[in-house]
């Protein structure tokens, strides 16, 4: 049975980064109260700050659960 995939609003995953980037708390533990996967929350940061070649930030990105 596959497993449905989350969609989250733009809005969540700033908030979501914003925890992370402007209150400095780690990402690990910001995800496990969120409920998300952290490897998907690193993603929203990388994603938001345009850290790499391929970073569009989210307005371009769609925002589903692994």
């Amino acid at each position: 049975m596959k497993k449905k995939r989350n969609k989250y609003t733009q809005e969540f995953t700033e908030e979501a980064v914003k925890l992370v980037t402007e209150q400095g708390n780690q990402i690990a533990e910001t995800a496990r109260n969120l409920g998300v996967n952290e490897n998907m929350l690193g993603r929203w940061k990388r994603q938001i700050e345009g850290v790499g070649e391929d970073a569009p930030g989210l307005k371009s990105w769609n925002c589903h659960a692994e």
